[in-house]
């Protein structure tokens, strides 16, 4: 597998929407908020700050996380995202106005991650309690606005205690959340041998045996979470010889695919072996011609997997917690918020050096 060039220059632009009149008026209540508004093009602006309706909570940014999504929808290869939109979903924040009466027990000042995947609750998917797949699906800094600005409100529901978890780790638990989704559709057993595909943050979280990928940095990055192998993907005849050595010639009893290719599904379907379980998570805009007919073959089982559910978020909050799980180790590189458009150009242009890139909001 061969990634694509990445060949752009990083684009800042500063917009000022008022007058120093207008600014009065509104009584100081601007604040910054990232836009990306094509590929390649970061823009912030000064935009009203949100007011607060009952049964809603106001949120100050503390840390937010580069989501591979956020990537592809600067480089515009994501497949859910329409320009310009504010980017963003993977945060902490702190609580700043909340109804004193709420069902969550939230209260001011405290220290929250959300779910950032709106359902709309009345869909085939959702009256069947399949809320992350819901067929209205609007996923923040997707298909609305995310949370790369200074405040944001989120319905109380969605808002979620971190327990006391450092606030920068507390910005990694949704990825971890879409990980742990995934593998859970698999329902690893122990001593199954699993495959994943892809040693980005996903891919790293997901793993449990073994990690597949062209960067030799990532795999590296890989090591450090206590896989029991890696193959470096740069031809197909070297990932096929890799699968059959390591499975003895029986493919993988799961493969979980993290990347979003084309190539990287087929990789899947090749390396699992007969009755085996593959796992799509990742998201791509490419289609597959394949032989359909080797899933009969092998009779496979194939997942997809979407988002993640509130289970995911408190489990994992607490997983992390009490230490059972190096997230810590994902963050490689941090930025100051209003570095923004500098952390996507570096981040589209050395993907092998960077895994977790997050945003700091703490001095605004």
């Amino acid at each position: 597998m061969v990634r694509e060039s990445v060949d752009m220059m990083y684009l800042l632009i500063y917009t000022m929407m008022y007058t120093t009149e207008n600014i009065s008026q509104l009584g100081g209540r601007l604040m910054k908020a990232m836009y990306i508004n094509a590929p390649g093009q970061v823009e912030f602006r000064d935009i009203d700050k949100p007011v607060r309706q009952k049964g809603e909570v106001l949120l100050k940014l503390l840390y937010g996380g580069i989501c591979g999504s956020d990537l592809g929808s600067y480089k515009g290869t994501f497949a859910y995202f329409d320009y310009p939109r504010i980017p963003g979903h993977e945060f902490s924040a702190e609580i700043v106005e909340v109804d004193e009466d709420n069902d969550q027990g939230l209260r001011p000042g405290m220290i929250v991650t959300c779910n950032p995947y709106f359902n709309c609750g009345h869909c085939y998917s959702c009256e069947h309690g399949i809320v992350n797949a819901c067929m209205d699906n609007q996923t923040m800094g997707c298909q609305r606005d995310g949370a790369f600005q200074e405040y944001i409100t989120m319905p109380e529901e969605r808002v979620y205690d971190g327990k006391g978890l450092d606030p920068m780790l507390l910005a990694a638990i949704e990825p971890f959340c879409i990980s742990y989704h995934g593998v859970s559709r698999a329902e690893v057993k122990q001593g199954d041998k699993v495959l994943v595909i892809g040693a980005g943050t996903i891919g790293v979280l997901a793993a449990v045996a073994c990690i597949s990928d062209v960067s030799m940095g990532k795999l590296d990055m890989a090591r450090e979470f206590g896989v029991d192998g890696i193959i470096l993907n740069d031809s197909p005849e070297s990932f096929d010889k890799a699968v059959k050595e390591i499975t003895d010639g029986n493919g993988f009893d799961i493969a979980i695919e993290a990347v979003g290719l084309p190539s990287t599904f087929q990789n899947c379907i090749d390396a699992a072996c007969f009755g085996g379980k593959v796992v799509v998570i990742g998201v791509g805009k490419k289609n597959l011609d394949f032989n359909f007919t080797l899933l009969q073959k092998k009779e496979l089982n194939v997942f997809g997997s979407r988002n993640a559910l509130k289970k995911d978020f408190v489990e994992l909050i607490d997983l992390v917690k009490e230490g059972k799980v190096p997230v810590k180790g994902i963050i490689t590189n941090i930025y100051k918020f209003e570095d923004g458009a500098k952390a996507f150009y570096d981040f589209a242009n050395n993907p092998g050096d960077m895994l977790k890139v997050i945003l700091d909001f703490t001095d605004r």
